[in-house]
């Protein structure tokens, strides 16, 4: 065992959670002793105690409690195995590039990070995207795994803390594409209801479900959290389906699609929140049209807008629909220059 340790956040460090900040310094820490420590009192930051997503920020002294000698040991690199086809995939996603910042058009269908059963996601991947920067790059942000589009991620620490702190301080704006079912109206609109996680059944709470609440009961409803989405339909099928522009103004779980099937307009292919037919699981139409329509999410992260972490210039990037998008545009005559790039620019 080594002694109490107090040490002093750099600059570079500032931002982070201390768990993570802990973890860096001594890799072997798992995160249950991270946890103990917090609850005993032993980890504290500029002699207050602290949880484990407690932000540590420059200049702070945290107090490190005596760790054993297999915590002060280096990780053991693992070897991360990409095969040439999933490098190649990856790296023909990046749509923006520069010495911080990354961008790329996510596919539908492949997750942002592992979880249980899931082998190949954009996190392990990244060590594909590192090109000529010292570092892998590093998520800020997530996207559900069957949503596709624009996904940021950092190629350095100065970055990581920016872009983290302009994602949590909503200093982006996104804009996303969806096919819904039947035609909301009014054509232009905000819905403000609130949103309360419903466990899951799996064993690990797999299959979670957000549950519209009422924004009146929002505050007395446990769990509940506020939600804003401004959404625009652009286009419309006669009454069977519409192209919709929606802007999350705060980013809950799911918060699009359940925001959507919440009006009776699911979005095609969701069938989490619209059901798997044409039946709609509230009062419009369900979540699969049928025919030649693609039975995947129709959801995509189009259009994405941030200040760059380092320059401080205003960075702006979209991203191609995915085929199955493509296609469906496709059978109904649609093109992608016809829609505004900002239908929600006059309400800014």
């Amino acid at each position: 065992m080594n002694g109490v340790q107090m040490i002093t956040v750099t600059e570079d460090d500032g931002g982070q959670r201390i768990d993570r900040w802990l973890r860096r310094l001594f890799p072997h820490v798992n995160q249950g002793r991270i946890e103990k420590m917090c609850r005993k009192g032993e980890l504290r930051l500029d002699g207050g105690r602290v949880k484990a997503n407690t932000r540590v920020e420059a200049g702070q002294v945290v107090r490190v409690p005596p760790l054993a000698e297999s915590d002060m040991k280096p990780a053991e690199a693992r070897p991360v195995k990409i095969s040439d086809a999933d490098a190649k995939m990856i790296r023909d996603c990046v749509v923006y590039k520069d010495d911080d910042v990354l961008v790329i058009n996510k596919p539908a269908g492949l997750a942002v990070q592992g979880g249980s059963g899931t082998t190949k996601h954009v996190d392990g991947l990244s060590e594909a995207l590192r090109f000529d920067a010292e570092d892998k790059p590093r998520l800020v942000h997530r996207l559900d795994k069957d949503t596709s589009g624009l996904l940021v991620l950092a190629r350095n620490r100065k970055a990581a803390q920016g872009l983290t702190a302009a994602f949590r301080h909503k200093n982006t704006r996104k804009i996303y594409w969806a096919l819904v079912a039947g035609v909301p109206t009014p054509y232009l609109g905000e819905i403000k209801t609130g949103l309360v996680k419903a466990p899951g059944h799996g064993k690990s709470g797999e299959g979670e479900k957000m549950i519209p609440v009422d924004p009146r009961d929002v505050d007395a409803t446990p769990g509940a959290k506020r939600a804003h989405t401004f959404y625009a339909t652009l286009y419309r099928v006669a009454s069977r389906a519409s192209w919709v522009a929606m802007e999350p103004v705060t980013g809950r779980t799911h918060q699009l699609r359940a925001h959507m099937a919440g009006m009776g307009h699911p979005i095609i292919g969701d069938g989490k929140y619209g059901g798997s037919g044409q039946e709609n699981l509230g009062d419009g139409w369900g979540a699969q049209i049928g025919g030649l329509i693609s039975k995947k999410l129709h959801l995509h992260a189009r259009r994405l807008q941030f200040e760059h972490p380092v320059t401080g210039k205003v960075v702006t990037v979209t991203a191609a629909l995915p085929d199955h998008m493509k296609e469906s545009w496709d059978t109904f005559g649609w093109t992608e220059d016809l829609a505004a790039d900002d239908p929600f620019e006059t309400l800014f």
